[in-house]
């Protein structure tokens, strides 16, 4: 039989200690809070191997037993994979319709890449049986929700070089549509036609170049005018 790696045998004696700790949310993280992403994800498949259960779920176990302990909520988060994180707040953002978790929502979107998003909404599907795109559209009247959706239905590649040219074009059209023309209303359709055709790096080059060009964020002037 082969000797077992020093590694492999480090994490199986965490996963000792955290099975036998489960139940007390300070100790468990002071056992995971030093650990890397890619370790956590070892000590999880560790934990499946020793002890034929996913030790995310019985954090969660935990979790429902302690509802108002945050510490153990942010343990089960932690321990979950990125995809299921983000679905999890997505699920979150829109129960709760508060302006902050769709704020976080938005950033989840405009940061993640197109096939980390993919999972992500697999994620979703797997966890709640329902399409997150779907989910995000049941109050039409939110800003956030048709900016979500905007950003969810994009059909723009994701894997094409992003244009300077277009951005700066993108920037002034943001401008424009943030003051109506001159009229001083927001052109949401403008904008919401934006996000729904342009990728995310897209996006990003054109809020940068905003940013550049007009001297402040895209994002904190929507902020003061109460829209998007």
């Amino acid at each position: 039989m082969a000797a077992r790696s020093p590694a492999a045998a480090g994490f199986e004696n965490e996963c000792r200690e955290i099975h036998g700790a489960c139940d007390e949310p300070r100790r468990l993280s002071r056992l995971l809070a030093h650990r890397s992403a890619s370790e956590r994800q070892q000590i999880k498949a560790t934990y499946r191997a020793m002890f034929g259960e996913d030790l995310a779920g019985r954090l969660h176990k935990t979790l429902t037993a302690n509802q108002d302990n945050e510490l153990c909520n942010l343990l089960y988060l932690w321990m979950l994979d990125l995809a299921e994180r983000d679905a999890i707040m997505a699920r979150d953002a829109i129960e709760s319709g508060a302006a902050a978790d769709y704020r976080a929502l938005v950033e989840v979107f405009t940061r993640r890449k197109q096939d980390q998003l993919f999972f992500t909404k697999q994620a979703y599907l797997s966890r709640f049986k329902k399409n997150l795109e779907q989910d995000m559209d049941t109050d039409p009247s939110h800003p956030y929700q048709r900016l979500l959706v905007a950003l969810a239905t994009s059909h723009k590649s994701h894997h094409d070089e992003p244009s300077r040219h277009i951005a700066k074009c993108d920037a002034r059209r943001l401008y424009d549509a943030k003051n109506g023309g001159g009229t001083g209303s927001v052109d949401e359709a403008a904008i919401l036609e934006m996000f729904s055709k342009r990728s995310i790096p897209q996006l990003r080059l054109a809020l940068c170049s905003y940013k550049h060009i007009y001297g402040h964020d895209f994002t904190k002037v929507s902020k003061l005018n109460g829209s998007l």
